[in-house]
């Protein structure tokens, strides 16, 4: 993933509603859901849910796939994980050793 293609991504994950989305389309992969179905269980108005959903599909996060006269969209689980390896690219130095998380102490 390049930079350009990161800060997108983490712009469109920047909204709160984007991101509840986007998450509970990760829950659901590789199925998706329905524009309807993602409305109700996160209690957005569709118009709403629209404007998100097209943020999140112009970053590259979600994809869209008509399906009679609906859309399933799918979290695009390559570009999820682009992203975090994007992220995590230089960790440590590269020595994956030293990436293990540290123990808080009591």
């Amino acid at each position: 993933m390049k930079t350009k293609q990161a800060l997108a991504a983490l712009s469109a994950l920047a909204q709160p509603h984007r991101l509840a989305v986007h998450r509970w389309l990760v829950e659901r992969a590789p199925d998706g859901a329905f524009a309807g179905e993602i409305a109700e269980h996160l209690d957005l108005p569709t118009t709403t849910l629209s404007f998100h959903l097209k943020a999140l599909l112009q970053a590259g996060l979600v994809e869209a796939e008509p399906s009679g006269r609906h859309i399933r969209y799918r979290a695009d689980l390559d570009a999820v994980q682009g992203l975090v390896a994007y992220l995590t690219e230089n960790c440590c130095g590269g020595d994956a050793s030293r990436c293990a998380p540290r123990k808080k102490s009591a």
